[in-house]
C-alpha cells in the first residue's frame, strides 16, 4: 500500500500522469470538444461527493485543455427512466455510469458504444471478472472503474447474550432463528420492498440454493425452479417463525433506523463497506462484525462493477475525448482516490487494498465469492414482476411455489415481448 496522500493531491497525480497518454505529447487534444458525463451516487456524503467529483473535472481539464468535461451528478430516483429517456431523445451524455444489467438493456435497444479501444493498452490490468461484467457478444460496454460487493454483517452482541455462535450456513440461521425470536429478535433483517433491488435481497439466497433467475442461453427464467422455491421457501418459514421482521415485506434498503440497526434484527445478509459503517455508529464498533457470504448449497454473495459506458448519442468527432475521460478514471491513482472515497473495490489487479483495515479485509475476501448477477435486457422488468409476489409469499398471501409459479409466468410474457 502506498503512503497516504490526498484525495486532491491524488487526482492531480493522475491527470499529471495522464497529460502525455490521454492528450499527446505535446497536450494538445483535438480542440474544442465537450463530454458530458452522467455520474450517480457512488460516494454518499453528498458534500464529499462534490468535492470529489469537482476535482477529478478540474484536473481532468488542466491535463486536457482543449477538452470541456462537464460532470453532472445525478439522483437513483427513477435513473432507468432517465437514461432511458436521454437515449430516445438523443440529448443526454456522452458518459454515464451504470451497472452491467443496465448495460445489457440499453445495449439491446442500441444505446450504448463499444469501449475496447479506450482500454487496448490497459487490458491486461484488470480483473477479468470485472471485464466479463461489461462483455457482450465479445465486445466491451463498459470501463469498470470500481467493484461493489456485500457480504453478512452481524451484531454479535445479540448473538453473544444469547451465548449463539454467529450462523454462517442457512442451517444455522435455522437454528439460531426460534432461540432469538423468544427474545423477540429477528435473526435476520430483510429488506423486501421493491425499493431494494433482488440483487441484494432474494437473489442471493437463490443462487446460495443453487438456483439462478434465467437459464444459460436468457431465453427463459430458471427461477421457478426447486432451487427457487427452497430459497423463497427459507425465507416464508423464517417470517413465519417470527425470525425476520415484521415489515420484512415492505422495509426498505437503509440502514439507518433498520430493525438491525435498532437492535430488533441480529444479523443482514447483504451489507456494503458504506452499510457497516452505519451499522457501526448505531450499534457500536464493539458490536458490530463482518462476516462471509452465507453458504446454502453454495457460498457466494452479489457483486458488481460500477461501468462507466460511453452511449450512442456521443459523436464520433468527439470520441478520442470520451475515450480519453475513461482513460483518466482507469488509471490506478483514480481508482486508489475513489475506492477511498467511496469505500468500493478497484476493479484493476495493481491497485492495492488497505487489508489493514478488517472491515475491507473482509470485503476483498468476499469479492473471490462474489456474483455480478445475470444481466438480460429484461433483466428490471423480471425483478419487477417477481418481487411483488416474494411480499406476497412473505405476507402468506401465497405459497412459495405459487408465487414463483405467477412470476415466472408474467415474465415469460415479459421475455416473448422484448426478444427479437
Amino acid at each position: 500500500m502506498t503512503a497516504p496522500r490526498t484525495r486532491h493531491a491524488i487526482v492531480a497525480a493522475t491527470a499529471t500522469a495522464l497529460t502525455l497518454s490521454a492528450c499527446g505529447a505535446d497536450g494538445s487534444g483535438d480542440g474544442g470538444q465537450e463530454v458530458t458525463l452522467w455520474m450517480y451516487p457512488v460516494i454518499a456524503d453528498q458534500a464529499a461527493s462534490k468535492e470529489f467529483w469537482d476535482t477529478a473535472e478540474a484536473d481532468f481539464e488542466k491535463a486536457n485543455p482543449d477538452v470541456d468535461l462537464a460532470i453532472e451528478l445525478q439522483t437513483f430516483d427513477k435513473r432507468d427512466a432517465q437514461i432511458s429517456a436521454a437515449l430516445a431523445a438523443g440529448s443526454g451524455p456522452d458518459l454515464v455510469l451504470i451497472t452491467p444489467d443496465q448495460a445489457a438493456t440499453y445495449h439491446a435497444i442500441g444505446g450504448l458504444l463499444p469501449v475496447d479501444d479506450a482500454v487496448a493498452d490497459i487490458r491486461d490490468a484488470f480483473y477479468p471478472a470485472a471485464l466479463d461484467s461489461a462483455t457482450i457478444e465479445d465486445e466491451l460496454f463498459g470501463v469498470p472503474i470500481f467493484q461493489n460487493v456485500f457480504t453478512t454483517a452481524y451484531n454479535t452482541a445479540i448473538f453473544e447474550d444469547a451465548g449463539l455462535a454467529l450462523p454462517r450456513t442457512w442451517d444455522d440461521l435455522r437454528a439460531a432463528a426460534p432461540e432469538l425470536a423468544k427474545e423477540g429478535i429477528a435473526v435476520m433483517d430483510y429488506a423486501g420492498s421493491p425499493e431494494q433491488t433482488l440483487n441484494l435481497s432474494f437473489y442471493p439466497f437463490l443462487w446460495q440454493a443453487g438456483g439462478h433467475v434465467f437459464t444459460d442461453d436468457g431465453a427463459d427464467v430458471a427461477f421457478d425452479s426447486p432451487e427457487g422455491a427452497e430459497a423463497l421457501q427459507l425465507l416464508v418459514d423464517l417470517q413465519q417463525e417470527g425470525a425476520l421482521p415484521p415489515d420484512a415485506a415492505t422495509d426498505g434498503p437503509a440502514v439507518e433506523g433498520a430493525p438491525i440497526a435498532r437492535g430488533e434484527a441480529a444479523m443482514r445478509a447483504t451489507t456494503s463497506l458504506t452499510e457497516y459503517g452505519q451499522l457501526q455508529a448505531a450499534v457500536g464498533d464493539d458490536s458490530a462484525a463482518l462476516g462471509q457470504p452465507l453458504t446454502g448449497a453454495e457460498q457466494v454473495t452479489y457483486g458488481n462493477a460500477g461501468l462507466l459506458s460511453l452511449t450512442s448519442i456521443n459523436d464520433e468527432s468527439n470520441r478520442q475525448a470520451a475515450y480519453d475521460v475513461l482513460a483518466f478514471m482507469s488509471t490506478p491513482d483514480f481508482q486508489e482516490s475513489l475506492n477511498a472515497a467511496a469505500g468500493n473495490l478497484p476493479t484493476r489487479t495493481d491497485v492495492a487494498v488497505d487489508d489493514s483495515d478488517p472491515a475491507v479485509a473482509s470485503m476483498a475476501e468476499a469479492l473471490e465469492l462474489a456474483y455480478p448477477g445475470e444481466p438480460s435486457p429484461a433483466s428490471r422488468q423480471v425483478m419487477a414482476a417477481l418481487a411483488p409476489k416474494i411480499q406476497a409469499a412473505l405476507r402468506g398471501d401465497m405459497s412459495a411455489e405459487e408465487a414463483l409459479a405467477a412470476a415466472a409466468e408474467e415474465s415469460r410474457q415479459i421475455l416473448a415481448n422484448t426478444q427479437p
